[in-house]
């Protein structure tokens, strides 16, 4: 062979390789861009989100004629933001202001677009938007992926997703809820991921709650929590939360019996969401709605507040002020808490661990006739050897407490006892908590078995 037609061939061999090695990377690169955009990647709510919803005490009253206090329009969000913005709420964490259901018009505008009603809403979302914004807030919105909201609203088909995410990013809308009224498995199925790369696509960060599994059971096989936490930065498992201590307890009841199954699903970016904080309406008494708040603040729920900021109670204002009750709920871990043991005594004690190898503990009261005098130790609870600091999270009082010392909590009927732990042992929470269960000793102290875990 010449040396010409031997330099001729190498030639070409090098440009078949790297045409194949272009092809390669450009399938590469089109692969991870594919798995790209159905990853929620957005960088939102890596805490639960906290914030204020006007669902469970002001539903869909929109007749602004005879109650202009209280119907669904921009003043009421307004009035909302302002009280975030003014009464120390903000400053806590409570920065989102979400609109419900029955914002919209009945129609949607000649382009096509989601409008807001006219009369109730004359600014638009978008000046609604800018009017959070500037007090240090941020606006959520509702939509259904059916033919109508719940409500009767226009709805966002399969074929209106991508313009409306584009619309709620034109209006600067900062979270979206996605119902699932008037749709089928199926478009389901279809819709969800599509809405969560249409609101990618915009370029804007949206926070963005799916009502998904609510809709399938709120459990597996129906209901694919990896999937989940892909598309989704909170999803409402169960059903909506009534102005009643029944409703709190069902809710209470159904993410425990299940806590298994939704433990692991949760983290930070994607979260269960056991829908709304109701102190300082009508159903709960104070010793419920600490109930609640510490509850939530175990499974790393959500606190989202429907209540009415302008005349809350001192009492009320105070639980969801709480500021150790947030910091917990608020853990950078973000995992999820579990109950742990079941008396025959209606006592429940729930824990969760925290970050710098704490933990939070709920003794929790089923009883309806007096308080109860729980008589327990720490190392029945299965905590390690050593000396604990103990600090009381609504009474504010703190203590030390060795392992084995024998202790009593008081737990008044339908109310809780909720303590911060500080640990002197050091907890491997991601070997404990690998897979939702326990793998072997949870403690870098070999000697230390978290049997209460299991």
């Amino acid at each position: 062979m010449s040396e010409v037609k031997l330099r001729e061939q190498k030639k070409q061999l090098k440009t078949k390789s790297l045409n194949l090695g272009m092809h390669l990377a450009v399938l590469l690169f089109a692969s991870a861009l594919f798995v790209a955009t159905f990853a929620l990647d957005n960088g939102e709510m890596r805490t639960p989100p906290m914030g204020w919803l006007a669902w469970e005490r002001f539903r869909c009253d929109i007749d602004c004629e005879h109650d202009p206090k209280n119907c669904i329009s921009e003043n009421l969000f307004m009035d909302m933001a302002d009280r975030l913005s003014e009464d120390g709420w903000r400053e806590l964490g409570y920065v989102y202001v979400n609109i419900d259901d029955c914002w919209s018009s009945m129609k949607r505008d000649e382009n096509g677009r989601l409008q807001a009603d006219p009369k109730r809403f004359p600014g638009g979302i978008h000046k609604l938007a800018r009017y959070m914004h500037d007090r240090g807030l941020k606006l959520g919105l509702y939509g259904d992926m059916g033919t109508h909201t719940c409500g009767g609203y226009p709805g966002t088909t399969l074929d209106k997703i991508k313009i409306d995410a584009q619309t709620f990013a034109d209006w600067e809308v900062d979270m979206f809820k996605f119902d699932g009224c008037y749709s089928n498995a199926t478009e389901q199925e279809k819709g969800y991921p599509l809405m969560s790369k249409a609101l990618n696509a915009t370029g804007r960060p949206i926070g963005y709650s799916c009502s998904w599994p609510a809709y399938q059971g709120g459990l597996p096989p129906q209901v694919n929590y990896t999937q989940l936490g892909e598309i989704c930065n909170l999803w409402r498992n169960y059903g909506d939360i009534q102005d009643s201590w029944d409703s709190v307890l069902n809710i209470i009841d159904w993410f425990f019996e299940n806590q298994d199954v939704l433990i692991p699903a949760a983290g930070p970016g994607q979260w269960n969401d056991p829908d709304m904080l109701i102190a300082g309406d009508f159903g709960l008494s104070m010793e419920q709605s600490r109930a609640q708040m510490a509850l939530w603040a175990i499974m790393a729920a959500p606190l989202f507040m429907s209540n009415d900021l302008r005349t809350i109670s001192s009492g009320a204002r105070s639980i969801l002020q709480n500021k150790m009750a947030i910091s917990i709920n608020q853990d950078a871990m973000g995992i999820q808490g579990r109950r742990i043991l079941k008396e025959k005594s209606q006592i429940q004690v729930f824990w969760r661990p925290l970050s710098n190898n704490a933990s939070a503990l709920v003794f929790f009261s089923r009883r309806n006739d007096m308080p109860y005098r729980y008589q327990t130790t720490l190392s029945k609870l299965n905590y390690t050897t050593g000396s604990y600091k103990i600090y009381d999270v609504f009474t504010e009082k703190t203590m030390v407490l060795k392992d084995s010392t024998s202790f009593v909590v008081s737990v008044n009927p339908t109310g809780v006892v909720m303590w911060y732990v500080s640990a002197p042992a050091k907890l491997n929470h991601h070997q404990f908590y690998k897979g939702g269960r326990l793998q072997g000793s949870g403690y870098d102290d070999e000697n230390a078995m978290p049997r209460v875990f299991l």
